[in-house]
């Protein structure tokens, strides 16, 4: 009896670790996240700051082996805002992204490796049509824990920088071409809706009369 109790104890110990270890899909809450960019002007004397509204993120975390994470993000275009109606409204335009022909902006990563104190995640970024392997760095912030059901949150930060002329956005003024500058920095601020844990029983229904 006892030996049949300790193959059971060890059995159901190896199932939990098996749960435990198995990677988790996280859904980007976008009403606690942002997707920025900052983009010098007048030759850097300023920047302008701006973001994206509408987007996707899809994490799949593995905690046991970081190398088997990945990320998926689609951000749509037309979202673009930058506080200056005018002003967004010709950033949709063939001036700049072409929001019409080119309404997603993407990225998948194939890989994700630890280096210092992060993480890399090497991918496919696609803008305004053009597609170029990148790194994509990032800080995971941490996994919040939720006691009452055991679901987990994600806070993950990115900072890059990208030319936007190496995906053909090249407008520039005539009257002054240093106006608006190449070297684009972006800015990612993420946190997941809570994923894995148990999920509440089902209300039961009522009985008929």
């Amino acid at each position: 009896m006892k030996k049949i109790s300790l193959l059971a104890a060890v059995g159901i110990a190896l199932a939990a670790a098996t749960v435990f270890a198995a990677p988790t899909t996280y859904k980007i809450d976008a009403n606690v996240s942002n997707v920025g960019f900052v983009v010098p002007i007048l030759g850097g004397l300023s920047k302008v700051r701006g973001k994206f509204t509408d987007f996707t993120v899809e994490i799949v975390h593995d905690a046991a082996d970081m190398s088997k994470s990945s990320v998926k993000a689609v951000i749509k275009a037309a979202s673009i805002d930058t506080g200056i109606e005018g002003r967004y409204k010709h950033l949709r335009n063939p001036d700049f992204f072409e929001v019409e022909k080119f309404p997603e902006i993407t990225f998948e990563s194939k890989r994700v490796e630890k280096k210092g104190s992060g993480f890399v995640a090497h991918g496919t970024f696609t803008m305004h049509g053009v597609s170029k392997e990148i790194e994509l760095p990032f800080t995971l912030n941490g996994v919040r824990k939720n006691p009452a059901n055991g679901s987990t949150t994600l806070g993950v930060t990115s900072r890059l920088t990208l030319n936007r002329k190496d995906y053909g956005i090249n407008f520039s003024r005539p009257d002054a071409p240093d106006f608006l500058g190449d070297m684009i920095e972006i800015e990612l601020n993420l946190v997941t809706r809570p994923a894995g844990g148990q999920q509440p029983a089902p209300s039961p229904t009522p009985a008929r009369p």
